[in-house]
């Protein structure tokens, strides 16, 4: 049997480092389809048979519900590939299921064999029976992430004894995303300290979501190298067609980007007596020369039905001289217009002169300023009036009757002040001072604590119904200049059994996410 997708990625930069010739790897996405397959003949598995058997294919990658739309789950597909189960990466996302059956499927993964994961946060659901469902979104990305890594080192859980026991450890080789392809700079830069933190949560390799501009591609690199992060990085290509740009270019699909620009250049070749099929399948070979000649690991094709529409691809990449692919780097930008770029240019470690000056923004506002002097004087541990609350609080929380009954009246208080200012959902687990005094259980439509979805459109939320919060809450702490200490906080998970209790007490008696490791 070939390699496992594990080893030759490693493979990629262990090689990279030496100095010796790189290899450049090729995988391929299947995606499965909805309702009760026939068994003798399945577009998807044929598909993914097809490209498992030909040399040409190093893995393959089995999306999980794509764009919010209910399918057979990726892991009914692999399992009838299990023999090919190194070769398989599964797709995982939070958006369907809460953290209990995300943990409950990566130990039937793991049971069956199959250990590379690519963990989501995932689309907002965009189907369902009889009307539109609502997502889960019960942890992010990053924590999901940070659970499979505990899940590595060996998860300990409660025994019955009442000690901790020791779970055997799990060997999954996991993978997140990124979306450079943002226009504005508070949307671009929690972006990439996002994908710092998954990276230190225990991500081993990265796949960017999809645009078609290669210098963004390219600035993932960069950033890496200037974070000295050294993950293996691959690039994402979606074959385009007529139908399919123009829904990357609507803002309908999350994280998929077409200008203006590439929209007319696609329009006009669809135009054409091939309806555009040599121009696009010589542009995603291209890419793919591209992202060789950058120094990816490897490259990803999407958007194909057809085994041979993949091999026709390939070859026609392998058919482009060595340095053809500078040449490509140019012609292949297609940017949003007014793209903000994190470095100054495509191959300085110079950052943009932008990030080092605050942004004129009406997020930083009185009512920002009055929140950051309350949690100055009341809730900054250690200082201020902390240590008298936490007395307080200890006090409270007697058992007596007048205790219970004081108590409940500073907890409804609590309630009142803050679903009145912040929209507070009465969480118990207060995410505000994580997301700038945006509350993230009511203000975002996933719930994001620790950082932006891939979502967004031009600043806008996902769901298209508000600004993004993270895009505010960059504005805020770069004002403040403390954004950069936001890829090094610890991971964030939301405790659900202090919903409905107060958080202001479970901040100061330890109970919340903010309370110091044990």
């Amino acid at each position: 049997m070939q390699n496992s997708f594990r080893e030759k990625l490693l493979q990629a930069i262990s090689q990279e480092v030496t100095g010796e010739k790189r290899p450049f790897f090729i995988g391929a996405e299947v995606v499965t389809s909805r309702g009760v397959p026939n068994l003798e003949q399945c577009p998807p598995f044929d598909l993914a048979r097809a490209m498992l058997t030909d040399s040409r294919i190093d893995w393959i990658s089995i999306t999980d519900n794509p764009g919010g739309n209910p399918m057979l789950p990726p892991d009914w597909l692999a399992g009838r590939l299990a023999e090919y189960a190194p070769r398989i990466v599964l797709h995982l996302a939070c958006k369907d299921y809460n953290r209990i059956s995300m943990e409950s499927s990566l130990w039937r993964y793991a049971a069956e064999g199959f250990e590379n994961i690519l963990a989501l946060s995932g689309d907002l659901p965009t189907g369902g029976y009889p009307k539109f469902g609502t997502g889960v979104f019960d942890i992010d990305s990053v924590a999901l992430i940070d659970m499979i890594a505990s899940m590595n080192r060996g998860l300990q859980i409660p025994s019955r004894r009442g000690d901790l026991e020791t779970l055997t450890p799990t060997n999954f080789f996991i993978g997140c995303a990124v979306s450079p392809f943002k226009r504005n700079e508070n949307e671009l830069v929690p972006q990439y300290y996002k994908l710092e933190r998954k990276i230190r949560a225990g991500a081993g390799w990265v796949l960017p979501q999809l645009g078609y501009d290669m210098r963004k591609f390219h600035e993932i690199k960069q950033f890496l190298a200037s974070r000295q992060l050294e993950v293996p990085l691959i690039g994402n290509i979606y074959v385009l067609t007529k139908t399919v740009a123009k829904m990357f270019h609507s803002g309908k699909l999350a994280g998929c980007v077409v200008s203006d620009a590439l929209l007319a250049e696609v329009e006009k070749y669809a135009a054409g007596p091939d309806k555009g099929k040599s121009y696009f399948r010589e542009f995603a070979a291209k890419q793919l020369a591209v992202f060789k000649g950058l120094g990816f690991a490897a490259g990803y094709l999407g958007g194909i039905a057809k085994p041979e529409s993949f091999f026709e691809i390939i070859e026609t990449a392998n058919q482009f001289a060595e340095d053809d692919w500078k040449t490509f780097y140019r012609e292949l930008q297609f940017p949003v217009q007014d793209e903000f770029y994190y470095f100054r240019d495509d191959f300085s470690d110079e950052r943009n002169q932008a990030l080092e000056k605050p942004r004129k923004t009406r997020n930083v506002n009185l009512f920002y300023r009055f929140s950051r002097l309350a949690h100055a004087v009341a809730f900054d541990r250690g200082h201020g009036l902390y240590s008298m609350m936490k007395g307080c609080c200890r006090v409270l929380e007697k058992k007596n009757a007048f205790c219970r009954s004081l108590y409940g009246l500073l907890h409804w208080v609590e309630k009142d002040v803050k679903h009145t200012m912040y929209g507070c959902t009465d969480c118990g687990d207060c995410g505000l001072p994580d997301t700038a005094y945006l509350c993230p259980m009511n203000s975002c439509s996933k719930n994001m604590r620790n950082g932006p979805c891939g979502g967004s459109n031009k600043g806008r939320c996902e769901a298209d119904d508000k600004d993004c919060i993270w895009t505010i809450a960059y504005d805020r702490l770069k004002y403040f200049k403390e954004f950069e200490e936001f890829a090094n906080t610890p991971v964030i998970t939301y405790d659900a059994t202090l919903k409905g209790t107060s958080a202001w007490a479970n901040l100061y008696m330890d109970r919340d996410h903010s309370a110091p490791a044990k």
